[in-house]
C-alpha cells in the first residue's frame, strides 16, 4: 500500500506541473519544413544507471524566481511523529535596508531578493529486481536563495559550519533532544565533538534558533553560487541520489529528506544565544523573531 502512496503521489506531482494540452489532428510535415524549426525540448527526459536503484529523472527546461509564503508545512507525519514540521516557511525575501547584497548585486530597502531555481525536475528511483519504485525526489538543477522556517521537526541535510569558541570550524550536527545525532526527525542542531548537550545548552541549539539560511555554494568575493544539490525526497527505503551534475551522490534514509546546501558559517554561541535572525519574508516587515 505504501508503494501505491508514493507513485500515487509522483503521478500527482507530476502531472500538476503540465498544462492542458489541447486536441487536434497530427499530420506529417516535410524535412525541409523541420530544417527551419530550431528550439529545445521543454521537457528532458534520463534513464539513469545505479548500484542499486534505476532512476528516471523528468526535467522542465524553464527557469523560476520567486517569493512565497507557506503558514505550514508537514510531511512524513506516520509512526507517532512527523519526518518534517516547520511553520511560517517562506523561499525567497525582502531587503531590509538599503545596500544589502546578494546574488552578486546590490539591493535597496524594500526590494525582492528572488530565490531562484533553473530546471525544476521529477526523479524516481526504481528497484530493477523486484520492479518496484522505491523513491522519487523533486529538486532543481541549479537553486539558489534564502528559506526561512520556524522548524520543529527536520530529517535530511543542513550543509552548515559551526565555528566554536576557538574558532574552529565544524560540520553542523542534526541530534534529537536527548543529544543523539540524527538526520531523522531532528529537533536540534551543534556541534558534535563529544561536549554537545541539547538539554543545557552546551554546543547545541533549537533548529527554531535558525530561522533563516541561503542555500547555496561557496563563490568568489562573496558571492553565492548555485547548488545542484536541493531537493526533497521521498524514499521507502534507503535512495542513493545523484546530483544533476553527477559531482554528488546523497544517501536519503526511509521516510522524507531534505537536503539544504549553505555556505553560511554561524558562530556556536550565536545561535545558541541569539539565532540566526529571520529575514523580511512579507511586504509589511514582521520582525527578527516574531515566530
Amino acid at each position: 500500500m505504501r508503494q501505491r502512496a508514493y507513485g500515487y503521489a509522483a503521478v500527482t506531482l507530476f502531472c500538476l506541473g503540465i498544462a492542458p494540452v489541447a486536441q487536434a489532428e497530427l499530420k506529417p510535415i516535410s524535412e525541409e519544413t523541420m530544417g527551419e524549426v530550431t528550439g529545445q525540448a521543454f521537457m528532458q527526459i534520463e534513464n539513469i544507471p545505479g548500484d542499486t536503484h534505476a532512476f528516471t529523472r523528468m526535467t522542465l527546461t524553464m527557469d523560476v524566481e520567486t517569493r512565497m509564503n507557506v503558514d505550514d508545512v508537514q510531511a512524513g507525519d506516520i509512526d507517532g511523529g512527523v519526518d518534517f514540521a516547520a511553520q511560517h516557511v517562506a523561499l525567497g525575501h525582502i531587503a531590509r535596508n538599503d545596500g544589502e547584497q546578494f546574488n552578486g548585486r546590490t539591493y535597496s530597502a524594500g526590494d525582492t531578493v528572488h530565490f531562484e531555481a533553473f530546471k525544476p525536475y521529477i526523479e524516481l528511483a526504481e528497484d530493477p529486481a523486484e520492479g518496484k519504485l522505491s523513491g522519487f525526489r523533486m529538486g532543481f538543477g541549479q537553486a539558489r536563495g534564502s528559506v526561512s522556517s520556524l522548524t520543529s521537526s527536520f530529517s535530511g541535510d543542513i550543509g552548515l559550519k559551526l565555528v566554536d569558541g576557538s574558532g574552529q570550524e565544524f560540520d553542523a550536527t542534526l541530534f534529537d533532544e536527548n543529544t543523539q545525532a540524527t538526520n531523522y526527525r531532528a529537533s536540534h542542531i551543534g556541534i558534535d565533538d563529544g561536549t554537545a548537550d541539547c538539554a543545557s545548552g552546551t554546543n547545541c541549539a533549537p533548529l527554531t534558533h535558525l530561522q533563516s539560511l541561503y542555500v547555496g555554494e561557496e563563490g568568489v568575493d562573496g558571492v553565492t553560487d548555485f547548488t545542484s544539490d536541493f531537493f526533497i525526497g521521498f524514499q521507502r527505503e534507503g535512495v542513493d541520489w545523484q546530483s544533476p551534475d553527477g559531482a554528488n551522490v546523497i544517501n536519503a534514509g526511509k521516510g522524507v529528506f531534505i537536503n539544504l546546501p549553505t555556505n553560511m558559517k554561524v558562530d556556536m554561541s550565536q545561535l545558541i544565544t541569539q539565532g540566526v535572525d529571520r529575514l523580511q519574508t512579507h511586504r509589511d516587515d514582521m520582525g527578527t523573531r516574531l515566530f
